[in-house]
């Protein structure tokens, strides 16, 4: 009776996933993952081409909404569109310039933080009175915050950030658990901008770096995003997933 009890309150079965920056990446393959446990998901991105090509790639019906992620109204307007939910993801973020102190624009740097921090502030605001009761949130960071590099000063303050917040969020939104993903090295369209070879060249040395030999995969990172929604008791909790980076 206890393991059934175990199972029926960890499933995702009908409960609705809404993904901010489910277009692409980690967030279209928590989506994936998501849905083939039976969630019925809702994605979230900027532009509504990807959002139909991303729900187009996703087994079942669900649903998709567009919103500038730098504008907290818009983000206000989509949550009271949506209405009740029972898990809130946060992955969107766009690409970060990497560059030492001395070279940082620093009204530019703080650019940065729109979508990846504020961003993620606001979605966590506006959604949290509609998650249901036993529901939860999953936001985003990076292991920079842990094992920067140089020229990853923004990159690890943002990491960081994110970090502070959820453990915060976890005191003040409890009941409803929050927590954080850190993935490592990651193959995804953030990427994109690197001609190909190089990229790969850099996917291939980064990889044979790493206790794993490879460099993650977002499907990889998308299933400790749905063990966090699935483990009803951790909360405010950080998980690295990266292939040994944080060792070597």
């Amino acid at each position: 009776m206890d393991n059934q009890i175990a199972t029926k309150a960890g499933s995702l079965t009908n409960k609705r996933v809404l993904v901010f920056g489910g277009s692409s990446g980690i967030g279209l393959a928590i989506a994936k993952a998501a849905a083939w446990e039976q969630a019925q998901i809702i994605i979230v991105s900027s532009n509504q081409q990807r959002v139909d090509q991303a729900l187009s790639l996703i087994p079942g019906t669900h649903l998709g909404y567009t919103a500038d992620l730098s504008n907290e109204a818009e983000i206000k307007q989509v949550l009271e569109k949506i209405g009740q939910i029972d898990h809130l993801i946060y992955t969107a973020g766009e690409n970060i310039k990497l560059s030492a102190l001395n070279d940082t624009d620093i009204d530019a740097a703080r650019q940065y933080f729109n979508i990846r921090y504020w961003g993620a502030v606001a979605a966590v605001k506006y959604a949290a009175p509609y998650i249901s009761t036993g529901g939860s949130i999953v936001l985003t960071s990076g292991i920079a915050a842990a094992r920067p590099q140089a020229g990853w000063g923004m990159g690890a303050s943002i990491c960081a950030a994110m970090e502070g917040f959820t453990r915060a969020m976890a005191v003040e939104l409890a009941p409803i658990r929050v927590n954080i993903v850190s993935p490592g090295f990651v193959r995804t369209p953030l990427w994109a901008g690197i001609p190909e070879a190089e990229r790969e060249a850099m996917f291939k040395s980064a990889g044979d770096a790493l206790p794993v030999k490879r460099i993650g995969e977002a499907s990889d990172i998308a299933q400790t995003y749905l063990y966090l929604l699935k483990q009803e008791f951790s909360t405010g909790q950080v998980i690295i997933v990266d292939g040994g980076a944080v060792l070597v």
